[in-house]
């Protein structure tokens, strides 16, 4: 009986998470379909002032939300879990109406001062069409934004998957694709990327007005709970609001800077390992789409003993399929490259491969920054923030300029924002990792994650063997990567890698699978 509500709960992560592993697939490969096509038809250059214009207008989209996204994301499932429908009504229309003001406001600064940040920042004219088209996409998205994130925080996995993951991306290679056949040249990024943003509020507006009535209820709430309810709301998103620009000051600190010191032609060359060091990601993201809203729900009920079960496993489903992708990645990064982005891009295979050691690192703490947020404690995080974010400019500042770092070569400036970006991601896991031991009482590891680790650490060497033996082909390559999927299938038997919660869902795949063919 005491593992029911865990067996309930892990269960319904798993679902969801096949669920949100469709949409995200297909996010994946429309999001890269769409950056390839930008980065073989126009050119790293264009790629580059392409990977600008985005890291500029999230800036702006990150004040314009002012951290209310974040506020909804933790408070309507906290109201759900006390079933306060008016609580979670007014919540979401004074978000609304603050955001509302605030994206017009932004995309007012951003349309009149495109021209001095592309000219005097960047010293491109080129940038100047994408952030004046951007200016008038930033409402939108704001929007786009709060409906989702209500969407989701009703556990409304699949259409927020749909709309987030596939129905965006799926209308920006469309009409990409279009407009390149009708020969709009560079205009047709932007109009593209428009659209897509676009189409997705106008798709989350209308499932929430017919789908989710309790978000335009009539609220009797008195001024003075409704005084109470701004306040808390505020006091939780307003450091988030300086979170989530942090976190995109320090993810595009790299991009900046190589800018800055060189071109938007060796940024271009950069964000080609970007992108697919971030597939590291994907399976974080998996479960992150209903684990925040799930342990904020138990949390309010105060059941601080399945939201450390919970952590503990699905921490360890992470590091069961980041480990061996990790070790791939790592593997064939020059293959991966000329594949994806051609050529031209080969130059970023050492970025890659250090980016990749970052970005695993990091995912192993976003069961712990989730906590954090889950205790209220925004303010910390944000601190957390501020000070790995200077600590990367730093790195960024002085490892960029130089030609040599070490043994590896940094003419292009790539491979030391590469080293920046790592080291300060392997230092925010630490710095979590702590802090929920400290606040929480909680380390979200399992003893069978060492069996894990070593099955996956085996069976990479016995990769790193077969790779000497023939030469990287496309063919070969495949040939190797299901070879190492096998022998660390195998090795997680004989270890015994796998716990009681992971057979259970293995049986309840079986009993599903069975059932769909009779």
């Amino acid at each position: 009986m005491e593992n029911k509500p865990l067996n309930k709960n892990l269960k319904l992560l798993f679902k969801s998470s096949l669920i949100v592993f469709v949409g995200m697939f297909l996010s994946k490969l429309l999001s890269y379909f769409y950056r390839i096509i930008i980065a073989r038809h126009f050119g790293p250059e264009m790629y580059g002032v392409f990977s600008l214009s985005v890291m500029i207008f999230g800036v702006f989209l990150s004040f314009s939300l002012m951290g209310l996204s974040e506020g909804l994301l933790r408070y309507i499932p906290f109201f759900r879990g006390k079933n306060k429908k008016e609580n979670i009504s007014y919540l979401f229309h004074f978000s609304a109406y603050v955001t509302i003001f605030s994206s017009i406001l932004f995309g007012i600064i951003l349309f009149f001062s495109s021209s001095y940040i592309s000219n005097n920042i960047f010293h491109t004219e080129m940038l100047t069409i994408f952030l004046k088209i951007f200016s008038f996409l930033i409402i939108f998205n704001v929007l786009a934004n709060l409906l989702l994130i209500s969407i989701k925080s009703f556990e409304k996995i699949k259409i927020y998957s749909f709309s987030m993951n596939f129905l965006s991306n799926f209308i920006k290679v469309f009409f990409l694709i279009i407009f390149i056949f009708l020969g709009l040249g560079s205009e047709s990024i932007s109009s593209s990327y428009f659209l897509g943003i676009f189409v997705m509020f106008l798709f989350s507006f209308f499932y929430c007005k017919y789908k989710l009535p309790e978000l335009f209820i009539k609220t009797s709430l008195k001024k003075k709970d409704k005084k109470i309810l701004r306040k808390d709301l505020l006091i939780y998103s307003v450091p988030l609001m300086f979170y989530v620009f942090i976190a995109m000051v320090f993810y595009w600190t790299d991009s900046f800077f190589i800018g800055f010191f060189k071109s938007p032609l060796e940024v271009g060359i950069y964000n080609a390992a970007i992108p697919i060091s971030l597939l590291l990601t994907f399976v974080p993201e998996l479960f992150m789409q209903l684990f925040f809203p799930m342990i904020t729900k138990e949390f309010s009920k105060k059941n601080l003993k399945l939201i450390r079960e919970l952590s503990k496993q699905v921490n360890k489903w992470i590091l069961l399929v980041n480990l061996p992708l990790f070790m791939l990645l790592l593997s064939f990064p020059k293959l991966i490259l000329n594949i994806l982005f051609g050529s031209e891009y080969l130059v970023a295979q050492t970025s890659l491969q250090i980016l990749l050691f970052g970005q695993f690192f990091f995912s192993m703490s976003i069961i712990s920054q989730n906590l954090i947020l889950m205790k209220g404690k925004s303010k910390l995080i944000l601190f957390d923030f501020c000070l790995i974010s200077f600590l990367n400019i730093i790195l960024n500042y002085f490892l960029i300029p130089m030609e040599k770092i070490w043994f590896i070569d940094n003419s292009f400036g790539i491979n030391g924002a590469a080293l920046s970006t790592a080291f300060s991601l392997i230092c925010l896991n630490v710095i979590f990792s702590l802090q929920t031991k400290k606040y929480l009482l909680i380390i979200p590891l399992r003893k069978k994650m060492f069996n894990l680790a070593l099955s996956a650490l085996i069976s990479f060497m016995i990769l790193l063997y077969l790779k000497t033996l023939v030469s990287e082909t496309i063919i070969s390559t495949i040939l190797i990567s299901i070879s190492f999927v096998l022998f660390y299938a195998l090795f997680l038997f004989l270890f015994k890698a796998l716990d009681k919660n992971d057979l259970m869902i293995i049986q309840a795949i079986k009993r599903n699978f069975v059932t769909y063919n009779i």
